[in-house]
């Protein structure tokens, strides 16, 4: 057993769901710290026989008594628990609260606990459209035009790293996700590759809304970005892009039809709001063990694992 103790935010989420299960399958003790207490997710991908070792905490963001109460003994923080950009253009002061006031509320609760291995997750949501970059694939530290709310407070999220860094000399590590895929991932604007993977194992028609170009990050290998990003010997405020595979919605549909043998999948032409990727160079110089898996293989996966699940009778989206 490690003497790691893991508090990770966001803990029902599917990102969360796999750092939780690869936490426990590394031997780690973990605290999940969510205002949901669904969990779908955790049945779905954590087995239940590590399932009994999560300590579960119900807890609020925006209190900042309830945060600081739950990180007291803890060693290491991956903060994950945001609202995505539907939820916040569907409640924008409450997605300030959560968003922003929750993680000044991690970090101060991490400063207080004198708490050294914080992790967070900022977004892609913080630059602007691709044609305001000269590459598809940008730097993490390019400038900041956010199109949405959410994206506004993940860049004032990185602010509250910084300042932390260099007022109180907290160290943390951001990284930048962009697309999220695998079993989980349920919710939000770029849950829709998931969707159909899910769809064409069900055999039933599904489309893409969107087109372009994607940084496409397996849901398994992105978890375990954050939780060696987490043991690091941060160096000040660290911001990096998370790595995967890069390839546009179209290559992604096919396959899906390659590896399930259906074939309706479409999607739509017109991209994202946002550049085509962001660079994880300076991740992998940090973390050289740091592996993807092939696009292919990740979509087999996923489908064998939505497969699996149905048989099983776990919960899966409707």
């Amino acid at each position: 057993m490690s003497d790691e103790t893991y508090l990770v935010t966001g803990a029902m989420g599917c990102l969360g769901s796999w750092v939780l299960k690869l936490l426990l399958e590394d031997g780690c003790r973990v605290v999940a710290f969510d205002i949901s207490d669904n969990d779908n997710r955790h049945q779905l991908i954590i087995d239940p026989s590590y399932r009994d070792s999560i300590k579960y905490v119900k807890g609020d963001l925006t209190d900042l008594d309830q945060v600081v109460s739950a990180t007291v003994g803890i060693s290491h923080v991956i903060h994950l628990g945001a609202l995505q950009v539907p939820f916040c253009r569907a409640d924008s002061s409450m997605g300030a609260e959560v968003n922003v006031v929750g993680t000044v509320n991690v970090f101060e609760a991490a400063r207080r606990n004198s708490i050294e291995h914080l992790v967070y997750a900022s977004s892609v949501a913080v630059f602007g459209s691709a044609e305001d970059y000269s590459s598809p694939t940008i730097g993490p530290d390019e400038e900041r035009l956010p199109t949405t709310l959410y994206g506004v407070w993940k860049c004032a999220n990185e602010s509250t790293a910084r300042i932390y860094g260099a007022d109180y000399s907290l160290p943390s590590v951001g990284l930048i996700p962009h697309t999220i895929y695998g079993p989980g991932r349920d919710q939000g604007l770029t849950s829709q590759p998931t969707s159909a993977i899910l769809a064409a194992v069900r055999g039933a028609p599904y489309h893409i809304e969107y087109g372009g170009g994607l940084g496409l990050q397996f849901a398994p290998d992105a978890a375990r970005a954050f939780i060696e990003a987490a043991r690091l010997a941060s160096e000040g405020s660290e911001i990096h892009g998370l790595g995967g595979t890069v390839a546009s919605i179209a290559d992604f549909v096919d396959s899906v039809k390659e590896v399930t043998g259906f074939d309706e999948i479409t999607h739509g032409e017109e991209p994202l709001p946002f550049p085509e990727a962001v660079s994880s160079d300076s991740l992998e110089a940090r973390l050289v063990s740091l592996a993807y898996t092939p696009l292919n293989e990740s979509i087999d996966l996923s489908a064998k694992w939505f497969r699996d699940a149905e048989a099983a009778g776990l919960p899966l989206p409707s």
